[in-house]
C-alpha cells in the first residue's frame, strides 16, 4: 500500500497523541464537567477533524495552505479567535443546580461538543503542517503522490486518537458525578480550562 514500516508509524501516532495538548484538555474539561458521553463526543469530533486534514493532505491542499501565507494566517487567526472564544464562554459558564436529562437538550448538548471539538482540531493549521511533515516519513518514495497512503495512515492515526481519548473521558467521567454535586468545583475547572484556551489561543495567534 505505498507504506513503510507501519508499526512504527503506529507507536509514534501513539506517542504523540498521548502528549498533553489542546485537544487533550478540551476532551478531559467535557468528560469531567459534563460527563462521559459528552467527553465522547468531543473526542468523536476531534478525530473528525483528524481525518480532514488527513483529506487535505492526501488530496494536496494542505501543500497549498502551506505555501500560502494569506490562506495559512486566516486559517490560523480564524482557529485563534475561535479557541479564544470558547476559552471566554468558559469563563462565564455557570454551573446549574441540575443536570437537564430532556433529550433535546441532550442531544444538542452532544451535537455541540462533537462541533466544538471538530472545530478545535481542523481549524489549527499546525496541524495540518505536522501531517505533512510526519506522514511522509512513512510512505514510499515511489508513492508519495498517491493518496491512498495518507487515508490510511490518517485513519490509523485517528483510530488510535478515538481509542485514547475515550479511555480518558472513561477514567475522567467518574469524577464528573463528584464535580457535578459540587458546584464550586465544576466552576473552578470551567475557569481553569477556559484560561488554559485563551492562552492556548494567543499561542497560536503569536505562533
Amino acid at each position: 500500500m505505498g507504506i513503510e514500516n507501519f508499526m512504527a508509524f503506529g507507536v509514534t501516532a501513539l506517542l504523540f497523541i498521548m502528549t498533553p495538548g489542546m485537544d487533550t484538555i478540551f476532551v478531559l474539561n467535557r468528560a469531567i464537567s459534563q460527563g462521559k458521553t459528552s467527553g465522547a463526543f468531543a473526542a468523536l469530533g476531534v478525530n473528525a477533524g483528524v481525518l480532514t486534514h488527513t483529506l487535505f493532505a492526501a488530496l494536496g491542499l494542505s501543500i497549498l495552505v502551506a505555501q500560502s501565507t494569506y490562506a495559512f494566517t486566516t486559517i490560523k487567526y480564524a482557529g485563534a479567535v475561535y479557541i479564544i472564544y470558547m476559552g471566554v464562554m468558559q469563563l462565564i459558564k455557570k454551573q446549574e443546580a441540575t443536570v437537564s436529562k430532556d433529550a433535546i437538550q441532550s442531544m444538542n448538548t452532544r451535537k455541540k461538543d462533537f462541533i466544538s471539538g471538530f472545530m478545535t482540531n481542523a481549524l489549527n493549521p499546525k496541524v495540518a503542517l505536522f501531517f505533512l511533515i510526519f506522514f511522509p516519513q512513512f510512505i514510499s518514495p515511489t508513492q508519495i503522490q498517491n493518496p491512498v497512503p495518507f487515508f490510511i495512515l490518517g485513519l490509523t492515526y485517528a483510530v488510535l486518537g478515538v481509542i485514547w481519548y475515550l479511555c480518558l473521558t472513561y477514567f475522567a467521567g467518574s469524577f464528573s458525578k463528584k464535580f457535578q454535586a459540587n458546584p464550586k468545583s465544576s466552576l473552578w475547572i470551567n475557569k481553569v480550562s477556559g484560561g488554559i484556551f485563551i492562552l492556548m489561543g494567543i499561542g497560536i495567534a503569536l505562533g
